[in-house]
């Protein structure tokens, strides 16, 4: 017996960042970009290391994990061998080479970013636990961070139903 079941449309998707390294913020950048410009309801919660995306200070230098990711690679696809990432200067020059390799595919910075995604709708929310072990303000973080909230507050944000809710 094969039933079919009635596929429902995605009308809401909420995307947690808990990372800082500029990969794992683009990633949560595209996919909630993606998600406004389909016309699905985007909430972005960055908490811990994730704030860096979201504060003033750090948002535009963030940099790439060189030291403990196994999956980075030396050009021509080779794998890079995690010791060179504990080199002086070895992170900023593969974080050069990636912010370069953005440019050539126009990626925008993270501060446009954030801004296409809220003026498509999107709402960008910061994390009050992390806000406080951090000791940061709401002054302290990009103008257009809706609120600071708590987990369940944010998980308030994300009911209802065809959502979903994906950490990056």
């Amino acid at each position: 017996m094969n039933v079919k079941k009635e596929e429902k449309p995605l009308k809401k998707v909420c995307f947690i960042c808990a990372k800082g390294a500029i990969e794992d913020v683009l990633a949560t950048l595209v996919m909630a970009n993606g998600a406004v410009m389909e016309g699905i309801e985007a909430k972005v919660f960055f908490t811990f290391f994730g704030l860096d995306a979201i504060t003033k200070k750090q948002m535009n230098k963030l940099h790439t994990a060189t030291v403990g990711n196994p999956a980075m690679r030396m050009p021509g696809g080779l794998p890079f061998p995690t010791i060179l990432g504990m080199l002086p200067g070895v992170e900023a020059g593969v974080s050069a080479m990636m912010k370069k390799g953005m440019d050539k595919l126009d990626i925008p910075p993270v501060d446009e970013f954030l801004e296409m995604i809220v003026a498509g709708g999107g709402e960008i929310y910061a994390c009050k636990m992390a806000m406080d072990m951090f000791k940061l303000s709401k002054e302290d973080l990009w103008e257009e961070v809706a609120d600071v909230l708590t987990v369940g507050e944010f998980y308030a944000l994300c009911g209802g139903e065809n959502t979903q809710i994906i950490f990056t």
